[in-house]
């Protein structure tokens, strides 16, 4: 059987990848993949879907590449079957590591090995194994470790709510990149980001604990942000954060980048925020649904100028 491959425009895009993320790229090879990505709007959509796809799941491959030269490529030539059978086979093999693999927590690698996930534009709640209903916001990955000793889930990526099933012999714990929630009975929300895991406690309370052992207990209505060496807490009440559920996107002081960055999961293509802009604050009630309406009410608001050049990109800069 004939394996299907991609279009020429996407694989130059995979190219592109490859030489731009090498160790060291020159401003010369930068000039050229500028002259590329301009010279056709079909190489920009490529573009834009090329990174939409693997996320942030480039060191991996790298590594991979290191590892295996030309693999990589080889990697991203794959059709979508085909590429989940890959890494599948790298993670099982180890040949990155098995705490490299894990700790690359991509989103490509998330949508593939996750117990649990959600795509883009999707929101899902899912009753677990002791009664607990887990609610997953859109882009989001966990994975779910429960047997007759303990009650674990891991957030690999994005944004969950959760009402805890009460059993006093197996607190339910939900581990993060930063750290640990310990609950019993109570619900919460976590959201993970790069460089820290927002929790908000909607009910009742909870412990948290990050790997240096501090620790916090968090109470009905208060928010704090895990770090991986310190707990901060945020000032005010931050429940409205979980109307997501609902299909709303609640700001009340928030930057315009954070705003663009909660729209993302539910966008097609690749949105982008210039540095000039990016701080400007936000206040206001969006629909998560439908992201083009979102954005086109922000410019309404705010001196800003969004720029569509295909489904698959969005330019958002200064008026």
């Amino acid at each position: 059987m004939s394996k299907t491959r991609l279009d020429p425009i996407s694989e130059q895009a995979i190219d592109w990848m490859v030489r731009l993320r090498a160790d060291q790229p020159d401003a010369r090879l930068q000039e050229r993949f500028n002259a590329w990505l301009n010279m056709d709007p079909a190489h920009a959509q490529a573009w834009a879907r090329l990174q939409e796809r693997l996320g942030g799941s480039w060191n991996t491959l790298r590594t991979l590449d290191k590892r295996l030269p030309g693999e990589a490529r080889q990697v991203l030539l794959q059709p979508q079957g085909s590429r989940r059978d890959v890494l599948r086979t790298i993670g099982g093999l180890g040949l990155l590591g098995g705490g490299l693999w894990l700790a690359a927590r991509s989103p490509l690698a998330d949508r593939v090995l996750a117990d649990l996930h959600t795509a883009r534009g999707q929101r899902e709640t899912f009753t677990l194994a002791d009664g607990s209903r887990l609610s997953l916001n859109a882009d989001s990955a966990v994975d779910v470790q429960f047997d007759v000793r303990q009650r674990v889930v891991i957030l690999r990526h994005g944004e969950l709510v959760i009402q805890v099933a009460s059993d006093p012999q197996r607190p339910l714990r939900v581990r993060t990149a930063h750290g640990e929630i310990q609950a019993l009975g109570t619900r919460f929300l976590l959201a993970q980001a790069p460089d820290a895991t927002r929790l908000v406690v909607l009910e009742h309370s909870v412990q948290a604990t990050l790997a240096g052992g501090m620790r916090r207990i968090v109470r009905e209505g208060q928010s704090v942000l895990l770090y991986t060496d310190r707990i901060v807490a945020v000032e005010g009440d931050q429940r409205y954060r979980s109307d997501w559920l609902g299909g709303h996107l609640n700001v009340l002081d928030d930057s315009l980048d954070q705003v663009v960055a909660a729209l993302r999961p539910y966008s097609r293509g690749f949105v982008r925020v210039s540095p000039q802009v990016s701080n400007l604050r936000v206040q206001g009630v969006f629909p998560l649904d439908d992201p083009d309406r979102a954005l086109n009410a922000l410019a309404e608001t705010l001196p800003i100028r969004i720029e569509r050049f295909s489904p698959w990109l969005t330019l958002i800069s200064a008026k």
